[in-house]
């Protein structure tokens, strides 16, 4: 009887052996039927969602038109020397605790400037930028304006720790990089009122070009405006100059000047990569 139930026992776990045998078959054959074949295209694999795009609404409108201010370039000269190299980096200091808008020659201009004469120890002047000068930490800008049917014209220097605000109340340009013309022309064009408010203009758009054309007092004037070396497109000359007085202004034309290659030199490539090296240094 037992002999019996231990041949019962062994049959029974070979059968077991044989079923598990099987279902292993069964599983290996369903895998690689699933599998693609040698030289079929894969499935596509699982791509996870792009990340969201995270918009920094901390940055200023100013600074969303790429803006240059012409100190930051040096003279032709001295392509990149070491001394702009060093003064970069005291220029970037300086905006980081003073902002100085982006201006042009033409643009209206409000400046709060320390001065220890002054009831309130600060002086507010507001004019029409005429003139930018220098480079690096010397740049200089000129406002003027009429007070009291008098020209009073104020040349700041950009980067002065006396100036404690630099605020732009209109931003335009003008056909002329030099405004000093507007000495010699009629006070109408200089008059800018105290206590005019902000214009607004777009962040990104083109800034807007002033093609007015003054009218000059009569002669005589601080330079001979006339002449071509000076290339003035915002003066109205046949309001203020006879036809043979137009006529002896051309005997000093230069025409090889537009043929000096030293005259200018290109920038582009220089301009972009301190521009790159400028917007690096004020997002730290």
């Amino acid at each position: 009887m037992a002999a019996c139930v231990k041949g019962l026992d062994k049959f029974i776990f070979s059968l077991r052996l044989i079923r598990n045998l099987q279902l292993q078959n069964e599983r290996f054959l369903s895998t690689s039927l699933c599998r693609p074949a040698l030289g079929d295209k894969e499935p596509p694999k699982f791509t996870p969602p792009p990340k969201p795009v995270i918009i920094d609404k901390s940055q200023t409108a100013a600074s969303l038109r790429k803006f240059l201010s012409p100190e930051f370039i040096p003279p032709r000269q001295r392509i990149d020397p070491l001394k702009f190299a060093i003064e970069r980096k005291d220029m970037i200091r300086r905006r980081k605790v003073l902002n100085i808008p982006e201006f042009y020659v033409g643009s209206i201009l409000a400046v709060t400037m320390a001065d220890p004469n002054a009831s309130g120890k600060t002086n507010r002047f507001v004019g029409i930028c005429i003139q930018r000068g220098g480079k690096g930490l010397g740049a200089t800008f000129v406002l003027r304006n009429i007070i009291d049917n008098q020209g009073v014209e104020i040349c700041y220097e950009l980067y002065s720790p006396r100036v404690q605000n630099i605020e732009v109340l209109k931003l335009e340009k003008r056909l002329d990089d030099n405004l000093m013309y507007l000495r010699d022309a009629l006070p109408e064009y200089s008059t800018v009122d105290p206590d005019m408010k902000p214009v607004t203009i777009s962040p990104t758009g083109e800034v807007p070009v002033n093609e007015i054309k003054v009218r000059m007092r009569p002669k005589p004037w601080s330079k001979r405006w006339e002449r071509p070396k000076f290339n003035i497109q915002g003066i109205r000359f046949d309001l203020s100059l006879t036809p043979e007085q137009m006529e002896h202004a051309k005997k000093w034309a230069q025409p090889w000047k537009e043929y000096d290659m030293l005259k200018e030199y290109d920038t582009s490539k220089l301009e972009e990569q301190i521009l790159s090296e400028f917007q690096r240094e004020m997002s730290k």
